[in-house]
């Protein structure tokens, strides 16, 4: 580990951090990181997420999605959910989504860069089937609340019936007289939730949860916290060429809910057993390398780094990154040394980091 004086540059400049008010010098800045760090690692943050919702209603919307997604979307009990992938014929990764039964109508939740693209393959398979779609992308605020004291924030809001729900569940409450609907959330690290909010109401319950004792959390660090919980984004760590079970994502995945694109191949896979890439973490030594930094070992590239994040903690600042790397030579503890950068392989998540 580095020290804090001297690894400030760094932490600032590889992780993207932007002065917040023109006035902040560089030490403010991380200092407020590593505050905001430590609250969704020790204590609780909320944070603002960038998701759009679409709805889908009619008669054959069920039926429709399950041959459209990964997961099981036919079994879904009512306010429950799943994570799936959405695939091209070939079986390789086109998005990735959350799909909800809402009862009378599926609520499909991802990343407000993902809603074009989505809408447009859902459109492409629309033919004879009773679908309508409703792309509700700015009507709705998410707000994300994580850390292990969630809970007690969650009890001061007037929330406290959400730590009965199970992950992907959803509830829907009243905070100050505001509708929202609660999602608890599946991140491996911590506790998690999702506040489902009208756009004109967020500011107010957002100010609500602040003032039940957590503290706010700006997206770079955010973006930190992502990593280290080992958490893949589309477009990043999950690209266009990557096959399902590259990624290790197999709750993504359902083996019995019968045919949808791109299912014969993941089959293939399955009953071969074999892919011969695979996402997992790194912790880094020496040179901090950039996203898309090849690991070599005896002369061949064996991984490929795809976010890479310099993380704050007591001692100073430890980087780490996720990557996919030959199924084989990514076992736990492996090292690999290319040019001035040293690689640990890890399991995800970075478990010693989300304790403080």
């Amino acid at each position: 580990m580095l020290n804090a004086d001297c690894s400030l540059p760094k932490l600032l400049r590889y992780n993207r951090i932007r002065m917040r008010v023109e006035a902040q010098d560089e030490r403010a800045v991380l200092a407020t990181t590593r505050q905001e760090f430590h609250a969704l690692t020790v204590d609780c943050g909320v944070f603002r997420l960038d998701h759009a919702h679409i709805r889908l209603t009619g008669a054959d919307r069920v039926r429709w999605l399950n041959g459209m997604v990964t997961n099981n979307i036919r079994d879904l009990s009512i306010n429950t959910g799943v994570y799936a992938f959405v695939l091209n014929p070939q079986g390789k990764i086109q998005g990735d989504l959350y799909a909800f039964n809402r009862g009378l109508d599926l609520l499909i939740e991802t990343e407000s860069a993902q809603v074009a693209a989505i809408l447009q393959i859902f459109d492409r398979y629309i033919i004879m089937d009773e679908v309508e779609i409703e792309n509700l992308a700015g009507k709705f605020a998410v707000l994300g609340l994580a850390g292990p004291r969630s809970a007690e924030v969650l009890e001061r809001a007037g929330l406290a019936s959400a730590l009965q729900l199970s992950p992907l569940q959803i509830s829907d409450m009243e905070v100050n007289g505001r509708k929202i609907s609660v999602v608890r959330g599946d991140n491996p690290g911590v506790p998690s939730y999702e506040f489902w909010v009208g756009a004109h109401d967020s500011p107010n319950v957002m100010a609500s949860v602040l003032k039940s004792g957590a503290q706010e959390i700006h997206p770079e660090t955010l973006e930190i916290f992502r990593v280290v919980c080992g958490v893949s984004k589309f477009g990043v760590d999950i690209r266009m060429k990557d096959l399902p079970q590259e990624t290790g994502l197999e709750r993504a995945l359902n083996f019995n809910k019968g045919c949808y694109i791109g299912q014969e191949i993941v089959e293939r896979i399955r009953s071969r057993g074999a892919v011969h890439r695979m996402l997992t973490g790194f912790e880094v030594e020496g040179a901090i390398p950039p996203p898309g930094f090849r690991v070599q070992y005896e002369g061949k590239d064996v991984a490929e780094l795809t976010s890479v994040a310099v993380v704050p903690t007591r001692e100073g600042e430890q980087t780490v990154a996720l990557g996919y790397g030959r199924k084989e030579l990514m076992t736990p503890g492996k090292g690999y040394v290319t040019g001035e950068t040293k690689l640990r392989v890890v399991r995800l998540p970075f478990t010693e980091l989300l304790n403080g």
